[in-house]
């Protein structure tokens, strides 16, 4: 008998390595399909952080100016009380005047009587 050549095992080894590259080239295509999809990731990442400084900031700046504003009505407050306290004070003694200057037009006119 003759030595007999097998020839679809050359196929199957080529067929094989067909596949394999294949593989490997949906592999590489999904590889750089993931790292663009990565960039794009951290760059959103980037903006966010940004933005959130941003953020931040003005949470920072809104704060104090809040802070300023309480002062402010504080003072404001306490000198409303305080005008208040003297207008008072001023019609009380209006008041005092208005009743003593009463007092003596009255005792004026029982005197001429």
């Amino acid at each position: 008998m003759a030595p007999s050549i097998a020839v679809p095992a050359v196929q199957n080894h080529r067929s094989a390595a067909a596949k394999t590259v294949a593989e490997e080239e949906v592999l590489r295509r999904r590889n750089e399909e993931l790292e663009r999809e990565l960039k794009r990731s951290l760059e959103r990442e980037e903006k966010m952080k940004m933005e959130l400084q941003r953020t931040w900031e003005r949470l920072r700046v809104a704060d104090e100016a809040e802070e300023r504003l309480c002062s402010q009505l504080g003072e404001l407050e306490a000198e409303a009380v305080d005008q208040a306290r003297a207008y008072r004070e001023r019609l009380v003694m209006l008041m005092e005047q208005l009743s003593a200057a009463q007092k003596i037009i009255e005792s004026a006119t029982v005197q001429r009587s």
